[in-house]
């Protein structure tokens, strides 16, 4: 089936020819078999691919790693679906919509690699991971690790489980920019006791988009007996891997970030094996404690979100993950390398491919990140994400297949002013 019969079949051809216009682009990108490097810089076919979404474009999105706009096309099932769900939402919600889901699940476990029955669709990572920081038996004294650049809300829930049970969290630092795995490896390795068991890890920072050797990390922790579980927030739908690559028993992301799936959406995955012995975050009945969807358990909830993940799948899918994380490190280093000539700008993040893909970090020396930041929006309206935390200063830039050279070098151009004359008084 080619990409224009697949979204037919989603319902999209007769209404969005954008979407179409798009799969027609790469299908003939696709006939040229040209390196992904070599279509990472044809700028007429990501402009295409640009109509398949309908940002603001009198604003400048470079913060898509917090949320990417959603897809024409998504956008349309999203609200379809509601539409649908409205006219007798009993019935039409539970009886009609919620089987679709199902087709949904076989989706993502394609792009990720995975078995299906290992799939479950939640609301975003905080919800997956949490499932796993909160799922697992641990008694008092019993010790997990951590890095002090985990994600805030992920560092919350085992604190939380630190004062509310008394666990110990044994938190360590990572080098800022890293290009030694063998480093992480061993600081992780480091922090492990005769009483640790659990590790939690980014695969990809959320501070600097660095990317961290987690199959390294799985491996050296399962000679040991602990489990690994991993925040995805970053890494699906930004990587190039399958998740049997990784080997880890647990991973969680959120879609609305790489994948452009509406807001509220998320995926969580656990290796079958591994099911029955995680409780849930939200109870459910005995009789599917080995099942996956003993993790969905929500309780009545807006079905229409997590049918429409399966348009943004299906642009992720025409694109090919190749072309987009070719296409996301010639962004990322077109804007990198322009303003680190200034000869004022600290870069955060290593620019080696293995290092880092769509996320970067940048500083302005002697300008400080929130007021950078600021300057950006409130002048030029450019929304980067300012980046405060006590290992690292700056403000994290972030493009999509929809911004083009234009988006970059307006955005280059304000940084250049900003190293030459320093902000506005």
């Amino acid at each position: 089936m080619d990409r224009r019969q697949f979204l037919a079949g989603l319902g999209v051809a007769p209404v969005l020819e954008t979407a179409l216009a798009a799969t027609d682009a790469l299908d003939a990108a696709d006939r040229r078999g040209l390196a992904p490097e070599d279509d990472a810089r044809d700028e007429s076919l990501w402009l295409t691919v640009a109509q398949a979404y309908a940002p603001d474009r009198s604003l400048l999105n470079l913060n898509n790693g917090g949320c990417s706009p959603t897809p024409t096309a998504a956008l349309a099932a999203l609200k379809r679906h509601l539409d649908f769900s409205n006219k007798a939402p009993p019935y039409a919600m539970w009886k009609e919509l919620e089987p679709h889901k199902e087709l949904v699940r076989q989706q993502l476990a394609r792009i990720a690699g995975a078995d299906p029955e290992s799939i479950a669709i939640v609301r975003n990572t905080t919800e997956g991971l949490h499932v796993c920081e909160c799922g697992f038996d641990l008694a008092r004294g019993d010790e997990v690790v951590i890095s002090s650049q985990d994600y805030p809300r992920m560092r919350w829930a085992f604190r939380q489980r630190e004062r509310r049970e008394g666990i110990v969290v044994r938190e360590i630092a990572l080098p800022v920019p890293s290009e030694d795995d063998e480093e992480i490896v061993r600081r992780y390795a480091a922090a492990i006791t005769g009483k640790t068991k659990l590790i939690l890890m980014c695969h990809v920072i959320n501070l600097t988009g660095q990317i961290l050797p987690v199959q390294r990390v799985v491996a050296m922790a399962r000679e040991r007996g602990i489990p690994v579980i991993v925040d995805g927030a970053h890494s699906f739908a930004n990587l190039d891997f399958a998740l049997p690559h990784l080997d880890c028993d647990y991973y969680a992301t959120s879609l609305h970030k790489w994948l452009s799936a509406p807001v509220g959406s998320g995926m969580l995955f656990v290796k079958r094996e591994r099911i029955e012995k995680l409780w849930p975050l939200h109870p459910s009945d005995a009789a599917i404690d080995s099942d996956i969807r003993k993790f969905e358990q929500l309780g009545t909830h807006p079905i229409a979100t997590f049918l429409a993940i399966a348009e943004a799948a299906a642009l992720h899918e025409a694109i090919g993950i190749g072309r987009k994380v070719a296409r996301l490190r010639f962004l990322r280093d077109t804007w990198a390398k322009r303003v680190l000539a200034t000869g004022r700008v600290t870069l955060r993040t290593s620019l080696l491919p293995d290092q880092s893909v769509g996320l970067a970090t940048m500083a302005v020396d002697g300008i400080e990140a929130k007021a950078l930041a600021e300057h950006l929006w409130t002048k030029l309206k450019i929304l980067v994400a300012p980046i405060g935390h006590p290992e690292v200063q700056g403000i994290r830039v972030s493009a999509h297949v929809y911004t083009s050279l234009d988006d970059l070098d307006r955005f280059c151009s304000a940084i250049e002013q900003v190293a030459k004359h320093g902000l506005p008084g």
